[in-house]
């Protein structure tokens, strides 16, 4: 093939790749156009009829006493004057220079008096109000008291008492703004006022906002009518731009633009009197009136308009960059994958580049969230922890959708290797088979030898090699049995001696026959196909394959409920994760129906003993020396799975603890640019690592979530609900997950539904025992190997729950939290339905750890 001709394959696929990354680039940035589309609302030309002016800027407070300077009042001022020539005060001891400075913009005032329970105050602040009303003749009417009634701070009988004091000593219109039930409900305060001021806002009513100028009028027009011979001044009319979601009614930027446009217009025509609620966002007030009491304002905090008042509005003017920022970051990723991953089908590379925008667009999302937003120092908090947690979300899900891809749509597997048919005079290679046990069923063991000893090969030898038994009745048989079987059989019972399975095993290689080429590891529960050796040495006349493994796989499940979930939870693994890292030469060495080349295991180190997981080690320590893992995907070897949840935990507990001793002592190779593991094994041993932490992290979350619900129920004024914008990503990644292992189940592994379900709830109910190992193993540098029963002798069964006490009381916490949550927040909030269905989701795997144990127990297996 001439240059050219190999060149124009590569430059095709180039450009492909580029074409499929920009498209999906441009697609997002549609996406973000369509979703901020502008919205066509009735233009407003005119002046504002008036603005409810609280005047404290960004970081003030006057709960905390910090208020706004009089250079801040007059700057606030001059900017209402462009758009009323009225405005309302709610006090009168705060801030009384207001007056004066609207004054020289020809501005009138609605002047307030603050009444709350402290009479000494409410006289301080009717003196005060007189006072302002008798210097200034801006000040055109009185309001003494706000929404005193509906808060409680004082009685109809009380309130009616300071309104007659304030219209005997005042020359101006009275009157004391309410919401419309109090005034309904109280017809006698309107004798004592020269005007009714009421409160209407639809959002507080839950109204969605197509019918929100409908019910204010309604509203407005029954107040008419109960009161015909008094006017009517609507004190506050708004809707916030941002904040919780009041059952049908939405807090954004177009509602609150097309709402308060098309009620200027409407309150033109029908010469309605009334106040905008509000002028400027208030961030102070989210603390007493949730997250929407911080965006009532026309302009924001910073003093810039919300909205214009003609023209279409766009919900997020930054779209455009931010779009932009997204497409540009997840860009360069998508065009390396799709340049690195040509092979798969069309619809595979679509699906992931996709997914790759998806996470670049969460990421500009959820960084630019505080733009959006004016965030307490607890939604700091929350967003300093949760960006961290939603960046580790993204990455998983990237990771997931990977392995989801490449079984999906792969065309065929590259590494692919099936059992190989001896031709005959093909060299046999002599093969030393180690079983190491430790206090094993006698009767179990002989299953395994007798297997063995019925290979259909010629050069081989067994060793059992038995460590720290000290029941002689439990080793004696073993010994008896290879004794009986000739020298081909070898029995050595070692006590005292350390290392665990791995010393068992280096002991093992001290006294292997010098003729040995191969080492073949197999566990003592294992029954082998007489074919094994002879249909797999065959690989090793490559010299660069090191070693050969068939996956770990199961026998007598069939008419066991507990076996036969665990049964099919492993089988996942070695269906679709060991082919997965397969096609990088990345695979995971177990223990158990493996064959290593001895001058590699020798001339490597041999077996670890500072791990608990040394198969695991020496796989990765072969590719780091340069070695090829073979996977041959045939169940040659079955043995049993763990015979109860105890052990089926304390399996996965001594894996995620090996994982974590290896991780840390072969850190430099997965980070170092010196190191010769490949970019792809690299890749799947970091990722492996890291699906584990999910385990972890969703421990960690989960208590965080439990102290975080804790404090809403508790001390609701200190903790709010998180943002809905962190909680959506959340229940996004969940729902991913699972329906990655659903569809990834259902294509590789031949099981029913129910079993792909059962073998679900086996899965998730390890979380726990897998987070318990993954600490651990950070924190400890020696581990305990604790062999994994496979059959238990008991006269009398243990509790089905006595494995599961930590999950239990992590599900009845996370239960308590759910009740306290419906209790006190409800479902009236989209972001409290979300939090009460992340609480949800977080129990799933200690409600499996229950069910697991549960079966296990009905299984009968801890009687056997």
């Amino acid at each position: 093939m001439t240059p050219t001709a190999q060149t124009a394959p590569v430059q095709k696929s180039f450009w492909r790749a580029l074409a499929l990354s920009l498209t999906i680039a441009v697609l997002n940035f549609g996406l973000w156009a369509w979703l901020n589309r502008p919205t066509p609302i009735a233009d407003w030309n005119g002046q504002v009829g008036g603005f409810a002016f609280s005047a404290f800027q960004r970081y003030q407070d006057p709960t905390k006493d910090i208020y706004p300077s009089e250079a801040e009042l007059a700057g606030d001022i001059r900017l209402m004057a462009q758009y009323t020539r009225r405005i309302r005060t709610y006090a009168s001891l705060e801030s009384p220079q207001i007056p004066r400075l609207a004054r020289l913009y020809d501005m009138k005032v609605m002047a307030g008096a603050w009444l709350d329970r402290r009479a000494d105050h409410n006289d301080r602040e009717l003196e005060a109000l007189v006072t302002l009303s008798r210097k200034y003749d801006n000040i055109e009417r009185a309001i003494v008291g706000n929404e005193s009634v509906l808060r409680g701070d004082v009685s109809v009988d009380q309130l009616i008492g300071y309104l007659d004091r304030a219209r005997a000593q005042l020359d101006i219109p009275v009157s004391t703004a309410e919401p419309f039930f109090v005034w309904e409900r109280n017809p006698e305060l309107a004798r004592h006022v020269d005007f009714i001021t009421v409160h209407l806002l639809p959002y507080w009513e839950r109204i969605p906002r197509k019918d929100a100028i409908g019910f204010t009028l309604g509203q407005y027009q029954q107040l008419k009518r109960l009161f015909p011979d008094k006017p009517v001044v609507i004190g506050e009319i708004g809707w916030p731009s941002n904040g919780d979601r009041k059952e049908y009614a939405r807090p954004t930027l177009a509602n609150e633009a097309q709402f308060l446009r098309e009620w200027f217009n409407l309150a033109a025509r029908e010469n309605i009197d009334y106040y905008v609620m509000e002028a400027f966002d208030q961030p102070w007030k989210e603390a007493n009136e949730g997250r929407a009491g911080a965006y009532w304002g026309v302009l924001n905090a910073n003093r810039q308009p919300k909205f214009a008042f003609t023209g279409s509005v766009v919900e997020d003017t930054t779209w455009p960059w931010k779009a932009a920022a997204a497409s540009l970051l997840a860009l360069l990723p998508m065009f390396w994958f799709a340049r690195h991953f040509m092979r798969f089908r069309t619809a595979g590379l679509w699906f992931f580049l996709v997914l790759i925008q998806l996470g670049g667009t969460l990421l500009v999302w959820s960084a630019t969230l505080p733009y959006d937003f004016y965030l307490s120092p607890l939604d700091w908090t929350m967003l300093t922890l949760l960006l961290p947690a939603q960046f580790a979300i993204i990455l998983v899900l990237l990771i997931n959708g990977f392995e989801f891809t490449e079984v999906i749509w792969r065309p065929r597997w590259i590494r692919h290797f099936g059992l190989l048919t001896p031709q005959p005079g093909d060299p046999q290679p002599f093969v030393s088979i180690h079983l190491a046990c430790y206090n094993e069923p006698p009767e179990m063991v002989i299953l395994t030898l007798d297997s063995l000893a019925a290979l259909d090969y010629e050069n081989f030898e067994v060793l059992v090699i038995d460590n720290n038994t000290r029941n002689p009745e439990v080793w004696k048989p073993l010994e008896a049995y290879c004794e009986k079987h000739g020298p081909r059989f070898r029995f050595f019972h070692l006590e005292p001696w350390p290392g665990f399975k791995a010393g068992a095993l280096n002991y093992g290689l001290t006294v292997t026959d010098p003729r040995a080429e191969v080492i073949a590891v197999v566990d003592a529960d294992y029954e082998v196909r007489k074919d094994w050796l002879r249909a797999l040495t065959g690989y090793f006349r490559d010299p660069k394959v090191a070693v050969v493994q068939c996956p770990q796989a199961h026998r007598d499940w069939e008419h066991n409920a507990f076996r036969r979930m665990c049964n099919w939870e492993y089988d996942g693994f070695f269906r679709i994760g060991m082919h997965h890292r397969n096609e990088r030469n990345a695979i995971i060495q177990h223990g158990t129906m493996t064959m290593v080349r001895k001058a590699t295991l020798v001339d490597t180190g041999s077996w670890s003993e500072w791990t608990i997981c040394e198969d695991a080690e020496l796989g990765l320590r072969l590719m780091h020396a340069g070695y090829d893992l073979v996977y041959v995907d045939e169940a040659i070897g079955k043995g049993l799975t763990p015979a109860d949840f105890k052990a089926y935990k304390s399996q996965r507990y001594r894996w995620a603890f090996g994982a974590m001793q290896i991780m840390k002592a072969r850190w430099d190779w997965m980070v170092s640019g010196d190191s010769p593991l490949s970019r792809g094994q690299k890749f799947h041993f970091l990722t492996g690592w890291f699906s584990w932490f999910a385990d972890a992290l969703h421990l960690v979350f989960t208590l965080m979530a439990i102290a975080w619900t804790v404090g809403m129920v508790g001390w609701p004024q200190y903790f709010a609900l998180p943002l809905q914008l962190f909680l959506v990503p959340i229940i996004g990644f969940f729902v991913c997950k699972a329906v990655f292992g659903i569809v990834l189940y259902r294509v590789r592994v031949p099981c029913s539904w129910k079993d792909t379900i059962m073998a679900s709830i086996a899965s998730m109910g390890l979380s726990h025992a897998i987070a318990r190992g993954i600490f651990q193993g950070l924190w400890q540098k020696k581990g305990e190997f604790i062999r994994t029963a496979k059959s238990r002798r008991l006269g009398v069964k243990p509790s089905p729950f006595t494995a599961v006490r930590e999950e239990g009381l992590m599900l009845v916490a996370l239960a308590a939290c759910i009740v306290g949550m419906v209790h006190s927040v409800g479902f009236n909030y989209v972001e409290g339905k979300l939090w009460i269905a992340i609480l949800a989701a977080q129990s799933i795997p200690y409600v499996s750890a229950l069910i697991g144990a549960w079966v296990a127990h009905r299984s009968g297996d801890a009687a056997g």
